[in-house]
């Protein structure tokens, strides 16, 4: 079984250093006095299901021997008013420049990550709910 570890040191405020492998995090909150030196950690969650989803869809794509363009991916999030606050509500948005010929090859690498291989966006759908959309340039 494959474990994942990281390392978090307190600098200051509400900023944490976190080591994730050979890179360095930083995270901090927004507080009214001073400008953050890094996101949120809810909003590293949108990184994270933004990079997992991103990373299957072009693996997908790149097997179907698909050219593509441009590739971007936009996540919106509702946070819940009540606390511990989560994600209640979830979009994730495609934006692929690929020839027409290919789109049903985008849905079903789309597809493939929403339903099978991306483990961020099942995490995500045991708290949230999850709406995909794919936007062709």
């Amino acid at each position: 079984m494959q474990q994942h570890s990281i390392s978090a040191k307190y600098e200051s405020g509400m900023h944490f250093s976190t080591d994730v492998d050979t890179f360095s995090i930083d995270t901090d909150s927004q507080e009214e006095d001073k400008l953050p030196v890094g996101p949120g950690p809810k909003k590293l969650m949108l990184v994270s299901l933004a990079g997992c989803t991103g990373i299957d869809v072009v693996s997908i794509l790149q097997k179907m021997k698909v050219p593509f363009n441009k590739f971007s991916i936009q996540v919106q999030a509702t946070l819940g008013q009540n606390h511990p606050k989560t994600y209640t509500e979830v979009r994730v948005h495609y934006f692929i420049q690929v020839d027409a010929t290919h789109h049903e090859k985008v849905h079903r690498a789309v597809q493939l990550s929403e339903e099978k291989y991306c483990g961020v966006m099942a995490m995500f759908r045991s708290f949230a709910k999850v709406e995909l959309s794919i936007h062709f340039l």
